[in-house]
């Protein structure tokens, strides 16, 4: 989801949109967003009994397209329509909750999360200041099995702008851990209590992963390593940030500052994917391109992580145990002994004999 451009005052909150302008071969921007949370924005308006003739004019959308229900706008015109809409309703909730969160309120939430040391403790501090803003919703980190969620409980109900509330808050909350992080969070699960749109879709782009309707609760998941995380923001990036109106989207972060360790994780569990990048890639849930790409963009390469590993494991086992120098080279993924030997002494200098009388 794209966030609106935001001045000085504070970044905002904004409404479902593709997380950026995609063209096609011919350079033409693609519409993936659809019309219905245009419709939702509209209605915002109307309950407060203004046009929203003149913000719709500044997003170049007609009126006329208000009446269609299959109908898509691209992510620039939301970007604009949201943020004339939050300016003249002087509400970053659009309407959404039962009192305005005025200009600033949401860029007030980012401030007071600065403070965390990571980004568990940001997110939660996010959940409980977001109740002193409203109590329609609330927000609530949640971790079990490895696994954090983020869920969102309606206390009331939200009417015709439920959809528009629940994707929302639960795609912003998560931009700004990710602008926290300066790290991709990437999602394992979606669940949504609403029966699915007629743009679901649409949803494709608005999650990672899988997404479901007709849930028991609205929430998101995603690796609980994240949480630990710290912070890399500080108070004069924040700055930078609301100057520049850089837009708190979860899509431009390409890095994933956790994905080095899962991938460690992954290969002393399972030695043996150490032999294809594209079967560890599928148990890390990317494509091989993706975590070659990834694992570059921090600095490391899949080979390393590899060696650091197997060298890790050798040493542990030449240490505290007395298999053979053969048995063990299976044990850490080589082939054969004589390869692990030769990979060995370029790691330490010495060979595993040698190592182990040491």
């Amino acid at each position: 989801m794209s966030l609106p451009f935001v001045p000085a005052s504070g970044p905002t909150l904004a409404p479902i949109s593709a997380p950026a302008p995609e063209a096609d071969p011919a350079g033409n921007i693609r519409a993936q967003t659809p019309i219905a949370i245009a419709k939702a924005i509209a209605m915002a308006y109307q309950l407060r009994g203004l046009s929203p003739n003149d913000a719709l004019a500044a997003a170049q959308i007609a009126p006329s397209m208000l009446e269609t229900s299959t109908g898509f706008i691209t992510s620039l015109q939301m970007e604009v329509l949201s943020a004339c809409a939050m300016r003249e309703l002087d509400d970053e909730a659009l309407g959404w909750f039962s009192r305005r969160l005025p200009w600033g309120s949401y860029g007030m939430l980012v401030r007071a999360s600065m403070g965390a040391s990571t980004i568990g403790l940001a997110m939660r501090r996010w959940c409980r200041h977001h109740g002193l803003l409203t109590d329609d919703i609330a927000l609530a980190v949640r971790v079990s099995d490895g696994v954090a969620r983020l869920e969102l409980t309606e206390q009331r109900d939200l009417g015709a702008l439920r959809e528009l509330c629940v994707v929302s808050v639960l795609r912003n909350a998560l931009g700004v851990a990710c602008w926290l992080a300066d790290s991709r969070i990437p999602l394992l699960h979606t669940t949504l209590r609403y029966a699915p749109p007629a743009h679901h879709k649409s949803y494709r782009i608005l999650f990672d992963g899988p997404c479901s309707f007709n849930a028991n609760a609205n929430c998101i998941s995603f690796d609980a390593g994240y949480l630990a995380l710290p912070l890399r923001r500080d108070e004069a990036a924040l700055q930078r940030m609301l100057q520049r109106a850089l837009l708190l989207t979860v899509r431009p972060y390409r890095r994933d500052r956790l994905l080095i360790e899962r991938v460690r994780q992954a290969l002393q569990a399972f030695p043996q994917l150490s032999h294809n990048a594209d079967s560890l890639a599928v148990h890390l849930n990317l494509s091989a391109r993706t975590l070659h790409r990834q694992l570059k963009e921090e600095g490391s390469s899949l080979q390393q992580i590899k060696d650091q590993v197997r060298r890790d494991l050798a040493c542990d086992q030449l240490l505290r145990s007395a298999r053979a120098i053969k048995q063990i080279a299976e044990a850490v993924g080589f082939r054969s002994e004589k390869s692990f030997i030769r990979a060995f002494k370029a790691w330490t200098g010495t060979t595993p004999d040698a190592y182990r009388r040491n």
